[in-house]
């Protein structure tokens, strides 16, 4: 089985964070796990270690960065179409006192990631399988401190999909790759008809490959 790099100090240098032993045990076997269920699910294309380190691992946790230098904070999070479980899974590993829940519709994702927890050993994570729009309705909303949505449609989309689901007060983080000026208008005309307003837009490159990378934080108000 390939083994993942450790890149403990860029780690380091670009998130000053950095996984215990332990944490990076789990994200070896979470990339096991995740390989093994490709073959019967289409869960990534990305399958090589460095490519997984950075674009699933170092990217998820990217834009939870400013939170990582609190690791007791305890926070509700719910990570919102998390397909094979990204960002939601590596946040989990990286913050075990926080609660994460993943949501997905597609039923035989959200059965392989039941049977993948335990192998994880992660007691902080709990699974519900259906649409953002529907818990809009149920006792889920306006439950949550955070909401993370990566690579799930238009940036109001995503907006639409995770502020509802936010306490006053409560943080969208919106992971995007390119982002352009006709995206951001139609976002700043979304966000304030949701209760929100847009926080701060932050670019950066990612460490090994040097891609761009954009992360978008809604403050939730009323």
């Amino acid at each position: 089985m390939s083994q993942l790099p450790d890149h403990f100090d860029l780690w380091r240098q670009t998130l000053n964070w950095q996984p215990t032993s332990q944490q990076q045990q789990q994200f070896q076997r979470l990339y096991e796990l995740i390989l093994a269920g490709n073959q019967r699910l289409n869960l990534t294309r990305i399958t090589a270690p460095e490519d997984f380190w950075e674009k699933h691992l170092w990217d998820s946790l990217s834009g939870v960065a400013p939170y990582l230098v609190e690791p007791d904070s305890a926070r509700t999070v719910i990570d919102i179409g998390t397909g094979g479980g990204f960002p939601g899974l590596p946040v989990a590993i990286a913050c075990p006192n926080w609660q994460v829940t993943l949501l997905d519709s597609t039923h035989k994702k959200m059965a392989f990631l039941t049977d993948l927890l335990p192998e994880l050993e992660l007691q902080n994570v709990s699974l519900i399988c259906d649409r953002a729009e529907q818990l809009h309705q149920s006792a889920q909303c306006q439950e949550f401190d955070l909401a993370l949505v990566r690579a799930v449609g238009s940036g109001d989309r995503c907006a639409e999909f995770a502020l509802p689901l936010l306490k006053p007060g409560g943080l969208a983080i919106l992971y995007r790759g390119q982002w352009s000026e006709t995206e951001a208008e139609s976002l700043q005309s979304a966000v304030p008809k949701l209760g929100g307003s847009i926080e701060s837009i932050q670019s950066w490159l990612t460490p090994l490959s040097q891609s761009s990378r954009t992360c978008l934080y809604l403050r939730k108000h009323s």
